[in-house]
This record gives structure tokens, C-alpha cells and sequence, in this order.
């Protein structure tokens, strides 16, 4: 965990609006994330997570508003300069999207292969090291299929490292696994952290997750389009002024009902 209130800011969204066909998802959002801590975003159903993810990694295009990474707006930024930017980021989704007909040696070499001149030789080593840090050395040459899913999650985890990124953005990395499964990648995702000081942004409904590892939370609403409570999730659960917030929290409502 890192102290946040310190750190510098890696990622600064700054009013931020967007939808989709004319209608608004979000209306004038800004939220920044610090070096080097585990932010959540988080929210009811259809309240635009996974979409707040996908504008952070450039993938869609907002109405307005900045997405600075380090300084630079990768919503402004083209050609070579956007690709420098994206790749200081790594990308878990919620499937993994691991390719099945290759190894996992093979998928975390994938990245190595298209975006660095580095040899097969060394192509290899890294990717053995980085399944080595998520805890699957052994597991060179297993195929996807013959892994469980939690093991799959890591791999995919590997992947998204494997050109040592400072970022990582994990999609929903705990849907489908059991809970002590789910407890065993949090705890990854504290060690990396604390170990190689990524920065880790996690778009996740967990709770149980998100008080283990979340140092902030940023909780999205669908009815007011905005943020309604930032700050720390244990916090939130007793002090939250929203009371929507609270009842998110202590599981009073179902999410569909924010």
C-alpha cells in the first residue's frame, strides 16, 4: 500500500464527459490516481466501469475532457507518441484473453515479440520471469486449457507485464473464481505492488477485494452521471455522506438500485 496523499499523480482524468449515440455516461468527471497505489473503480450496474476502463487505455474516445498519463493526453495524442504512451500501461481483461493454441510461455512472449527487438533467447527469459513473479514457473508449456482459471487470470496478469509497464488495468479479476482463489490474486496484486511499485487500477464490484487491497476508490453513479464518494472503501462503509454510498457498501441494496 502507499501512502497517497504524498505520491505524485500517475494518472489525472480532468472533465471528463462521454456516451454513446448522444446520451452521457458520464457528465464532467475528474479523479486523479497516484504512483504506485491499488485504485478501484467501482458502482452499480450500468453505471459505466468498464467504460471509464476503456477510455483510461484509449480505447474509446470521450466527448471532452483530458486523460493524462504521466502528462500526456492519450486522448489528443496520435501516431508514435500515443503508442509510446500506451505502452507504459498493461491490460488484464476480465476473460484473460489468453490465446489458446499457444503455450503461456508463448503468450507472454507475444507482446516482447511484436514491440522489442530483444532475441528469442531473451524473448523467453523474460517471459519465464514474469511467470515466475505471478507464481507459475513450472507452467511454461501448458496450454491455457489445461490451467485452472485462476491460473489463467495470472497468466494473463504476466502478460499485461511483460513490457514492464508502470500501469496495470485489470477488468473484473476476480469473476468466476472461488473465494479463496479470488483471496490468492489479491494478495498477488499486493505483492507486486509493494514489490515492484505498480501502479494497479482495477475495475471490480468484489467487495471483499476491494477492502483487501484498494488504498482509493472511486464509486461511479448511474442515475447523477458523476462520482458520488472517493476515498478509502473501509472508511466510506461507516462515513460515506451518500447515503447510497453506505448502503453499497454494508450490501443493504442490490447494486441494480444505485
Amino acid at each position: 500500500m502507499v501512502q497517497t496523499a504524498q505520491a505524485e499523480k500517475i494518472i489525472e482524468v480532468k472533465n471528463l464527459s462521454s456516451g454513446y449515440g448522444g446520451g452521457l455516461t458520464f457528465d464532467d468527471i475528474s479523479f486523479d490516481i497516484k504512483k504506485g497505489e491499488v485504485f478501484v473503480i467501482l458502482g452499480g450496474s450500468g453505471c459505466g466501469k468498464s467504460t471509464m476502463l476503456k477510455h483510461l487505455i484509449g480505447l474509446y474516445k470521450p466527448y471532452s475532457g483530458q486523460i493524462l498519463i504521466e502528462g500526456q493526453d492519450v486522448v489528443q495524442a496520435e501516431g508514435t507518441q500515443r503508442l509510446e504512451i500506451l505502452n507504459r500501461i498493461g491490460v488484464m481483461y476480465q476473460s484473460g484473453a489468453l490465446f489458446g493454441s499457444m503455450t503461456l510461455l508463448e503468450n507472454i512472449m507475444l507482446p516482447l515479440e511484436e514491440f522489442t527487438d530483444l532475441p528469442e533467447a531473451a524473448r523467453r527469459s523474460v517471459a519465464a520471469l514474469k511467470l515466475m513473479l505471478v507464481g507459475l514457473q513450472g507452467f511454461e508449456s501448458h496450454m491455457p486449457s489445461e490451467i485452472s482459471g485462476g491460473m489463467q487470470k495470472r497468466a494473463a496478469i504476466a502478460r499485461a507485464m511483460a513490457l514492464d509497464p508502470k500501469i496495470l488495468f485489470l477488468d473484473e479479476p476476480s469473476a468466476g473464481l472461488d473465494p479463496i482463489t479470488s483471496a490468492e490474486l489479491d494478495q498477488l496484486i499486493l505483492q507486486l505492488s509493494g514489490n515492484l511499485g505498480i501502479t494497479f487500477v482495477i475495475v471490480t464490484h468484489e467487495l471483499d477485494s476491494i477492502y483487501s487491497i484498494a488504498d482509493r476508490i472511486i464509486m461511479l453513479d448511474k442515475k447523477t452521471k458523476k462520482i458520488i464518494a472517493e476515498g478509502d472503501p473501509k472508511y466510506l462503509k461507516e462515513h460515506a455522506d451518500n447515503e447510497n454510498v453506505k448502503k453499497f457498501f454494508n450490501r443493504q441494496v442490490s447494486k441494480d438500485e444505485l
